[in-house]
């Protein structure tokens, strides 16, 4: 089977394919779930965000235009919507303390260190935050983020290096392992 572009499969999803939005849904959901994640540090708005996006994608007044980027890139650009909105209206009380997926970042994630990390990550600004995620947390290529952000490369490069360097000094002010001592580890 060849595998259907994003917006091959979101132009079937218009049209009342399920099963395009369930292949949709599946292959994009995990990653904005993380991106969501690492953008908020909770773990129920990154699930009402990472849903939220895809009740936006199926809406009626839903802008899509294929001549203006990839569908991916959309799609980040309403997770990244929706936190600032939940940002705006204060903390979301989390019903449940539950767990991230049992996985090594899942650990990682509930670790004290990690956990400063996080806020600290939240404090810088959002363009310097939004390449940190996709880069390092992420681990996505400079050209997927240059394409994701709608910037050229050494944009992203020069971002990265700038927010590298602002988190390493939030984090030795906070007496906390930098970036490089968390991940290496």
């Amino acid at each position: 089977l060849m595998r259907q572009r994003d917006e091959e499969l979101y132009r079937l999803m218009k049209k009342g394919s399920q099963d395009a939005f369930a292949e949709l849904y599946e292959r994009r959901e995990p990653a904005l779930y993380r991106f969501a994640l690492h953008m908020s540090g909770s773990p129920s708005v990154a699930e009402e965000v990472s849903h939220e996006v895809f009740v936006q994608l199926m809406g009626p007044g839903t802008r899509f235009d294929e001549t203006k980027g990839s569908l991916e890139s959309f799609l980040y650009g309403i997770a990244r919507n929706l936190v600032r909105v939940v940002r705006r209206l204060g903390p979301v009380a989390e019903a449940v303390d539950r767990p991230f997926h049992h996985d090594i970042l899942g650990d990682l994630i509930s670790s004290e260190t990690t956990a400063a990390l996080h806020r600290t990550l939240r404090e810088l600004p959002e363009r310097y935050r939004d390449v940190i995620i996709l880069c390092d947390l992420e681990e996505r290529s400079y050209e997927d983020v240059a394409r994701l952000i709608g910037s050229p490369i050494g944009t992203v490069r020069s971002r990265l290096h700038r927010a590298r360097a602002l988190l390493s000094a939030k984090l030795k002010r906070l007496n906390t392992p930098t970036p490089s001592e968390v991940f290496s580890a």
